[in-house]
C-alpha cells in the first residue's frame, strides 16, 4: 500500500505527456486553422498541389510566415513588391493568385487535408491543371464525387485535370457554379501560355 500514491503519481503524468507532450510528434504539411477560414482558396490551391508550405513560400520570398498566412486565410492583399515576388515564384499573373471577386464572395470554408482520392490522382500522373487539382485537394474532394455533381464522365474529368483539356462552355459554366470561382480562373492553366505565365 505505500507504493499506490507514487503509482497514480506516475499515471497522472504519463496521462499529462500523452495529452499534451504527444501533440507535437506528428507534423502535418498544411495546418488546421483554428478558425477553419480560407479566403483565397485559388492561392492555397496552387500551394497545395505543388506541397508547398506556407513556410516554405515565405523562405522563399524573404517574408515572414505570417504574411503569407494572410493572404491565404485573410484574403489579405501584398504589397506591389511582394505581389511581383510571389506571382513571379508561382508563375502566375496576380488576377488569378490574388483575384478580388474569388476572394470578395467566397464563402468561408473549413480547411481540409488533401483527400487520399487526389493524391493519388497526382501520383498516378502530372496533372497539368493544378489550380482546378488544387481545389478539389482544398475542399477535400474526390474526382468522381466533382464529376458527378458536374454531370460530366470521370474520364472526362480526369482529361482536365491531368492534360489541361478545356471542356466546352456549357461545362466551364457548371464547374464556375460549382466552386463559385470564375472559370477563367479555374481553366488559367488551360488557356495561359507557358510565356504568359513566365512573365507573370
Amino acid at each position: 500500500m505505500p507504493n499506490q500514491p507514487e503509482r497514480h503519481f506516475i499515471e497522472a503524468w504519463s496521462l499529462i505527456n500523452r495529452k499534451y507532450l504527444g501533440k507535437g510528434v506528428r507534423v502535418k504539411r498544411f495546418r488546421r486553422p483554428t478558425r477553419c477560414q480560407i479566403r483565397n482558396r485559388v492561392l492555397l490551391a496552387v500551394l497545395m498541389v505543388n506541397d508547398i508550405k506556407l513556410s516554405e513560400l515565405a523562405e522563399r520570398l524573404s517574408v515572414s510566415s505570417r504574411s503569407v498566412s494572410a493572404w491565404v486565410y485573410e484574403g489579405r492583399l501584398p504589397g506591389k513588391a511582394n505581389l511581383e515576388k510571389v506571382c513571379r515564384e508561382l508563375g502566375y499573373p496576380h488576377h488569378i493568385l490574388f483575384n478580388q471577386q474569388v476572394i470578395n464572395n467566397s464563402p468561408v470554408i473549413c480547411q481540409q487535408e488533401p483527400s487520399r482520392f487526389m493524391k493519388r490522382t497526382i501520383t498516378r500522373s502530372p496533372v497539368r491543371n493544378h489550380i482546378l487539382t488544387g481545389l478539389c485537394m482544398v475542399h477535400d474532394l474526390s474526382v468522381t464525387d466533382v464529376s458527378h455533381w458536374i454531370g460530366v464522365h470521370p474520364g472526362t474529368f480526369r482529361k482536365w485535370l491531368h492534360q489541361a483539356t478545356l471542356p466546352s462552355p456549357a461545362f466551364q459554366e457548371k464547374t464556375e457554379q460549382f466552386f463559385r470561382i470564375p472559370k477563367s480562373v479555374l481553366f488559367a492553366d488551360c488557356v495561359l501560355g507557358e510565356d504568359e505565365k513566365s512573365q507573370a
